[in-house]
């Protein structure tokens, strides 16, 4: 990942909205959800969710799918995946061992162990 496009990323999810939209589709796994269902689901306009969606479409971070007369939108985990590698790539000065704890958060069976994260 280029640096651009992990700030696009960040600046992305540095609105509550469009974190809550995120968190909600990485939730709903790869069937993702209708615009209408996000809408209802995080009570947000729809004319408002539709300008979130299209910055986290722009920064990777969703993808549309259209079904019939609705668009279905799902997390792009790939795009987070690599923006969590560009932030640790050079974890903790050349001392992996230092990052064990994160490396332990995505190494679990479970994701249930990270809801707090």
């Amino acid at each position: 990942m280029e640096k651009d496009d992990a700030l696009n990323a960040l600046a992305a999810l540095g609105q509550e909205t469009r974190l809550e939209v995120f968190r909600l589709l990485v939730k709903a796994g790869k069937e993702g959800m209708s615009a209408g269902a996000i809408s209802d689901a995080l009570d947000v306009r729809p004319n408002t969710l539709s300008t979130h969606l299209g910055a986290l479409s722009r920064a990777g971070l969703v993808q549309a799918e259209r079904d019939g007369r609705s668009i279905h939108y799902s997390a792009e985990l790939a795009t987070m995946q690599h923006l969590v590698t560009y932030l640790l790539q050079d974890c903790c000065g050349g001392n992996p061992d230092l990052c064990a704890p994160i490396a332990n958060l995505f190494s679990s069976s479970s994701c249930s162990e990270t809801k707090g994260f």
